[in-house]
């Protein structure tokens, strides 16, 4: 009861990538990249493990980015050619490579990684993967057309891709679909149909992580311009909880969500993100408590699972770290009392 976990993302230690930055670049290549990327992925899981978390992740240590860092083995993207796009709904534009044929998966993309992992832990293993519809909203489109038709195609590849993971052992697949939280009519109408083909066939615990973005600049700008209550969950929720999907994250330390929304997920178990993504300071444990006790007004305790709000790359690692104790601990003062 009251399992803890992470959205998916920790920061890269400063001797593998540039550290607080979005789409760094490796400081290192081949085999030695390789080791430096295990060992990363390893002291994470040391630290999750220390500090009490529950269901661990490698902290996206083999990724650049949590897109493309699955998108760069796939077959039918240009690298080359690049297209300016304006990411969630042109919240920010970023030069993004471009779909130029029939997508498809040559070999597994992350099984070696997974399989790494999973000798070096024995708790529960999470591994996350982009969303079909966060996807299409991160790479330009020169082939399909329709954002629908490749949601699809990228779907077929991701479920594939998400039945070896399970295979070899992962717990808990989670895909992550920020977009879900811009396109609402999208969700609706293909973007849930996408991810219910992503988990196909899938026997281990499956799991949706939507959000406000990264702690980055661009995000936080409008955030400020999103009113007093941040209602739009309210527009796809009620589709979520209908889903084939079993669990829901919802980010609520330091967001103007509504916890009343939460009731709208009434047959799910429901991550409630009970720290930010905030580079300058870690809550203490009795905030993290707070949250989770608001959260169980509206989520039985049994389906919930105080978690992370969002990825942790861009923040400090010493805080990052600070920020899984203060989960561990807000959540366990959370359980003693029941």
């Amino acid at each position: 009861m009251l399992d803890t976990t992470i959205v998916g993302s920790l920061p890269k230690p400063e001797w593998l990538a540039e550290p607080e930055k979005l789409w760094a670049s490796w400081r290192l290549q081949g085999e030695e990249l390789r080791r430096a990327q295990q060992r990363a992925a390893a002291e994470w899981l040391e630290h999750q493990e220390k500090a009490g978390i529950d269901i661990v992740t490698d902290g996206e240590q083999f990724r650049i980015h949590f897109v493309h860092g699955f998108l760069e083995h796939i077959q039918g993207i240009d690298w080359e050619k690049k297209t300016a796009m304006g990411i969630r709904d042109n919240r920010y534009t970023v030069q993004v490579p471009t779909v130029t044929g029939p997508v498809s998966r040559p070999r597994p993309v992350h099984l070696d990684e997974v399989r790494f992992t999973r000798d070096q832990t024995d708790r529960r293993l999470k591994f996350t993967l982009p969303g079909p519809m966060t996807i299409c909203d991160t790479i330009a489109d020169a082939y399909y057309l329709r954002r629908s038709d490749m949601a699809m195609a990228f779907a077929e590849i991701l479920n594939h891709e998400a039945r070896e993971l399970a295979a070899a052992g992962v717990d808990v697949i989670q895909f992550d679909e920020p977009a879900f939280n811009v396109f609402f009519d999208d969700v609706r109408q293909w973007g849930i149909a996408a991810l219910e083909r992503a988990i196909e066939g899938l026997t281990c615990t499956t799991a949706v992580h939507i959000c406000y973005g990264y702690g980055i600049e661009e995000n936080l700008r409008w955030k400020k311009n999103l009113g007093n209550e941040w209602r739009q969950y309210e527009e796809i929720f009620p589709a979520l909880n209908a889903s084939r999907i079993d669990q829901v994250s919802v980010e609520c330390a330091e967001s103007r969500v509504p916890l009343s929304l939460l009731g709208l997920l009434k047959d799910k178990d429901v991550m409630v993100g009970a720290v930010a993504v905030t580079p300058d300071r870690v809550e203490a444990p009795e905030e993290v408590a707070a949250t989770v006790r608001a959260a169980m007004q509206y989520v039985d305790a049994q389906r919930l699972y105080p978690c992370t709000n969002c990825g942790m790359t861009p923040i400090p690692y010493g805080i990052a770290l600070g920020k899984l104790n203060s989960l561990a601990a807000g959540a366990a003062i959370v359980r003693n009392s029941l």
